[in-house]
């Protein structure tokens, strides 16, 4: 079974067990997080596609670790100007493990006659 799931405007493709460096998140280490933005889900047998999502399904994750990317250089400058800027990045980051995925079945709504004519 796997999932695709959004986060920090990104979409991974999960399954149980993978670990995965994503945006940071504000959550201490050795904490469960929820991911509830679930795009599509495949059982082994079939695809359901949300639209957007999929309403009652999440993805359980731990968080194994919180800290910075290596260091990229980032070096601007102008032709013939004598303008130039050499400067540093580190993106923070998150180390999440996948432990479950949940696919609840959405119950469909009854509709009376009555309610259509209020």
């Amino acid at each position: 079974m796997y999932a695709i799931i959004e986060t920090g405007g990104k979409q991974y493709k999960v399954q149980s067990g993978d670990i995965l460096y994503i945006e940071k998140l504000d959550a201490p280490e050795e904490t469960m997080v929820v991911f509830d933005k679930v795009i599509a889900l495949h059982n082994d047998k079939a695809l359901k596609m949300g639209n957007p999502l999929i309403k009652g399904a999440s993805v359980e994750a731990r968080v194994l670790k919180n800290g910075k990317a290596k260091k990229i250089t980032v070096f601007t400058y102008r032709a013939k100007k004598g303008s130039k800027r050499k400067m540093g990045h580190r993106q923070p980051f998150t180390k999440v493990q996948i432990d479950a995925i949940n696919a609840k079945p959405v119950k469909a709504k009854t509709e009376t006659k009555a309610d259509d004519e209020e």
